[in-house]
């Protein structure tokens, strides 16, 4: 089936021939879907704090954190241009009509985003770019209803070029005295929960290879400041997503999909590729939080506070587990000992355990299993329409529950009983996640063993006009954690402004700090 030229791509990419066959297996079987039980809900599955106890662990996690080696993880390679669908869609029209000055007045999305337009913080910037192009800014383009011309502006190089850059180097909130993108205001946010023991705010941004360049000069522009600002000196790092992670994609037949001139496509394998750099960090407690749900510095109390309430309980969690894995090291618990480790397991860790009358030994090889794998304490929201995946017990191959981040993309929503438990869920996943990923010896997990391979996707794509299926790895929150140890924490509503569309920059959280409003 593989010509001497693939087998040649292959070694360039880090992937061998085994592994292609098993991904092409893949898509003939295709992916099952999870096999959900119930939704986790208060109670269920998701611990909710009251106020003295978030103020117990979020102290905890001042005291602590310096013993232990900090990172905040922030994915960061992702286009803007679903961001400015809307936009892109409105040139699109500009261009079919001859560029043509009055096309008809913008409705809905497109109304906003003009009506708006002064109060974003990437507006002073575009006013320039369009003054030097046509003489001409903001308000008198609006004036003679020349929106085309605005859109062109945001989108292209001509302008600000947005519709070609990451997310996390678009301008997303105006002070005072700056205007900062989000890759900024990650920086900032780290800066208050994420510093280590040599007072460092340390940061991972997983970036694409050709906008490397900019993040390191945009860091190199705005750091001084933020540290001046934050009272601390930052350490960042970057890498980018590994082409032995791309997966094949493939016709209608399921067979290779080949481009024009005979080459196999490959296409990005999905978040979940990720996993392949987060098992490269050095560092034992990880936050994971995506590029675009940061919010201005006036409305941070929040994201901080619960941070620490999560690294806190986690820091509890590992202490405990690590008594009992040091505990069994040693040899076999006395009966007591055994049982109270495994209402450890059972209550707090809401582990199920075999079931059925083992003896002692097998008890303890198996809750030493069970115990020794990463652990992973997951903020959740309260259900108020965003969309997201969501936290369900989940039956696993043996049977057996445990708790897990499900997409909608796995549940089968044509099986009335599954769609019934998704609509009793209460909660979404807004990705606000801290890990610990060193065992009791202190030795570092290899993530990769704790994947739960089947919960990959599969989608509809297209290339040059031809229909394709693409093949998605497991998510990184999703079946890439499967195997982990996971606890979901109730967090406020306040702790989730994401950017989905560039009119979610006109809400008033992310214009909180700004003068003009």
């Amino acid at each position: 089936m593989f010509t001497s030229k693939d087998l040649e791509e292959f070694k360039k990419r880090g992937i061998t021939p085994e592994q292609v066959e098993a991904q092409l297996a893949l898509f003939r079987k295709g992916f099952p879907f999870a096999d959900i039980r119930r939704p986790a809900t208060p109670g269920d599955g998701i611990l909710v704090l009251d106020k003295e106890e978030e103020k117990r662990l979020a102290g905890m996690y001042e005291q602590e954190k310096e013993r232990h080696s900090l990172v905040k993880f922030v994915p960061a390679s992702g286009a803007a241009s679903r961001m400015f669908k809307a936009l892109f869609a409105y040139h699109e029209a500009w261009e079919k009509s001859g560029k043509k000055k009055g096309m008809p007045r913008p409705e809905g999305e497109m109304a906003r985003f003009f009506g708006g337009l002064g109060r974003f913080a990437f507006s002073e910037i575009l006013n320039e770019r369009l003054r030097a192009h046509y003489g001409k800014g903001i308000e008198d383009l609006l004036i003679e209803e020349r929106y085309g011309e605005i859109v062109e502006a945001v989108l292209f190089p001509s302008g600000l070029g947005y519709g070609s850059l990451p997310k996390g180097l678009i301008l997303f909130h105006r002070y005072p005295d700056e205007v900062r993108t989000a890759f900024e205001e990650h920086l900032a946010e780290g800066a208050l929960y994420a510093r280590d023991g040599k007072g460092r705010a340390v940061i991972h941004f997983t970036v694409s290879p050709e906008h490397r360049k900019r993040f390191e000069e945009k860091y190199s522009e705005k750091a001084p400041s933020l540290s001046k600002r934050y009272g601390t000196t930052f350490a960042v790092d970057y890498s980018v997503q590994k082409p032995s992670t791309d997966t094949v994609a493939v016709d209608p037949e399921n067979n290779p999909f080949r481009k024009e001139d005979g080459t196999i496509l490959f296409r990005p394998g999905g978040h979940g590729a990720l996993l392949e750099n987060l098992n490269d960090l050095k560092e034992e407690i990880i936050f994971i939080k995506n590029i675009d749900n940061v919010v201005p510095d006036p409305l941070k109390g929040d994201t901080v506070h619960y941070k620490k309430v999560l690294g806190g309980l986690l820091l509890e969690l590992t202490g405990r587990i690590h008594h009992w894995l040091h505990r069994m090291d040693r040899g076999t618990l006395p009966e007591n000992e055994l049982q109270e480790a495994e209402r450890f397991a059972r209550k707090e860790l809401l582990l199920q355990l075999p079931e059925g009358d083992l003896p002692a030994g097998e008890r303890q090889k198996q809750l030493y299993e069970l115990l020794h794998r990463p652990v992973r304490v997951c903020g959740m929201v309260r259900n108020e329409g965003e969309p997201g995946g969501g936290p369900f017990w989940v039956a696993g191959k043996d049977g057996r529950l445990s708790l897990q981040i499900v997409e909608s993309a796995q549940i089968d929503m044509n099986d009335p009983e599954k769609k019934a438990i998704v609509s009793q869920a209460t909660h979404f996943n807004p990705v606000d996640i801290v890990c610990s990923v060193r065992d009791h010896r202190g030795e570092k997990f290899d993530l990769r063993k704790f994947v739960d391979p089947d919960t990959f996707f599969i989608s509809s794509k297209s290339y040059d006009g031809r229909e394709l299926k693409a093949l998605e790895l497991p998510g990184l929150w999703n079946g890439s954690m499967a195997h982990w140890t996971t606890l979901f924490v109730e967090v406020p509503a306040t702790t989730f402004n994401p950017v989905k569309t560039v009119n979610d920059l006109l809400r008033p959280e992310h214009l909180a700090a700004d003068p003009l409003q």
